[in-house]
């Protein structure tokens, strides 16, 4: 099992950057054991995937949205993972969301274990 907080949401005028951070608890080498991803909701539509690490490999992957201007990164000594944002845009508002699961498929939303969410508004 694994729990995971975010952190770093907050707002921002467009243009502007933000780093979120999701930090893991739980027995193992949580990076090695579960595909990691960041999601995001905004209000009346369905949660998407933004970016990821699969538990098999260490590429990261990004949904088309968001490549070029967000960055995934991990801290596996502190089994911290970090979504960097910058050239944030209107449309990025929503509430983010860390995700962890022991599946492969890092773009399916059917994540076993969810944090609490953090809020991301961007102003325009």
């Amino acid at each position: 099992q694994v729990q995971l907080v975010e952190s770093g949401g907050g707002l921002v005028q467009t243009g502007g950057s933000l780093r979120l951070s999701c930090a893991a608890s739980g027995s193992g080498r949580i990076f090695s054991m579960y595909t990691m991803g960041w999601f995001r909701q905004a209000p009346g539509k369905e949660r998407e995937f933004v970016a990821g690490y699969s538990r098999s490999d260490t590429n990261t992957y990004y949904s088309d949205s968001v490549k070029g201007r967000f960055t995934i990164s991990r801290d596996n000594a502190n089994n911290t993972m970090y979504l960097q944002m910058n050239s944030l845009k209107p449309e990025d508002t929503a509430v983010y969301y860390c995700a962890a699961k022991t599946g492969y498929d890092v773009r399916s939303p059917r994540y076993t274990y969810w944090g609490q969410g953090t809020q991301v508004t961007v102003s325009s």
